[in-house]
């Protein structure tokens, strides 16, 4: 059986949760096997972290893959509505050991799935906290790529309404001609509206026609 490279092995400092058989000098070399439409979204530090779980998770089975998909996604959450983390993440004060109590403390409580733990646990030990949220992102897009799915992610001044966000998700899939996932963000600073960004192509004029009839009906709310 031919060997599966695992992002240099470096997952073996926790846990030792590596392919049996792998190659520690081996490259990294998954990307064209579940690189998705969103394939520009996916690269740099985050993407090759994301990437490597990613892979790890095809070894279990479904429903545990299902759970660690919602985990990953939950840390973004967490991360994004946390400002105590956040800091504590990209503090280049607090050291590893600190930031890795402090973090295990928090996926414990949460229930996070092991593999998330050890996951956290080797991007703390590698200095690479900082980019946790990001790593947890381009899993998202990579579980999104395997499903033929496409993520959008929606900002808008205030929560939309499922009614809202069924609307959002109907146009664009009528666009793309895939299954469209929303995640909906806030930002006060809009003041009003929603931004749209699907993956990392353009709105095309029609279909941002459409969405900004929606942003005027949210105005008007």
């Amino acid at each position: 059986m031919a060997k599966t490279p695992v992002f240099r092995c470096d997952f073996c400092s926790c846990g030792g949760f590596h392919k049996a058989g792998c190659d520690a000098d081996e490259p990294l070399r998954l990307w064209d096997k579940f690189l998705s439409a969103d394939e520009s979204m996916i690269g740099g530090l985050a993407g090759r972290y994301a990437v490597a779980m990613f892979e790890l998770a095809q070894d279990l089975p479904a429903d545990e893959q299902s759970r660690l998909a919602d985990n990953m996604a939950a840390l973004k959450t967490l991360i994004d509505g946390s400002d105590d983390l956040q800091k504590l993440l990209k503090s280049p004060v607090i050291n590893a050991e600190e930031q890795g109590a402090a973090l295990a403390a928090v996926l414990d409580k949460a229930g996070a799935h092991q593999l998330v733990k050890n996951f956290a646990a080797l991007v703390v030990t590698k200095r690479r906290a900082f980019a946790l949220g990001d790593m947890a992102v381009q899993y998202g897009t990579l579980i999104a790529g395997s499903r033929d799915e496409v993520i959008a992610r929606v900002t808008s001044a205030r929560d939309l309404s499922a009614t809202q966000i069924d609307a959002v998700k109907a146009e664009l899939e009528k666009a793309v001609g895939k299954n469209v996932v929303v995640e909906n963000d806030t930002d006060a600073a809009l003041l009003g509206g929603m931004v749209v960004k699907l993956g990392s192509r353009m709105i095309d004029g029609s279909l941002r026609t459409k969405l900004n009839s929606m942003k005027a009906a949210l105005n008007q709310n």
